[in-house]
């Protein structure tokens, strides 16, 4: 399977933060972009896809049999 993900955009508006040095709340904001790497994250993400939609189609054609009968509870 061939994947292609669009950049993650880096979150242009100014948000809270603390300064680790002085320990006091400030702002931040980033300018430019500096977008993360979301390879590691979207791994597991397309695998778990990707399993759902072969467990989808096997059970679409029959291939795993229903758990409960029609009818039974």
């Amino acid at each position: 399977i061939r994947i292609g993900f669009k950049p993650a955009s880096s979150i242009a508006k100014k948000q809270k933060t603390v300064d680790l040095v002085s320990n006091s709340e400030c702002d931040i904001v980033v300018p430019g972009r500096h977008d993360p790497c979301v390879v590691p994250r979207a791994i597991p993400v397309v695998e778990s896809l990707v399993s759902l939609i072969l467990a989808d189609h096997a059970i679409k054609w029959n291939l795993i049999p229903p758990v409960l009968s029609e009818g039974k509870k």
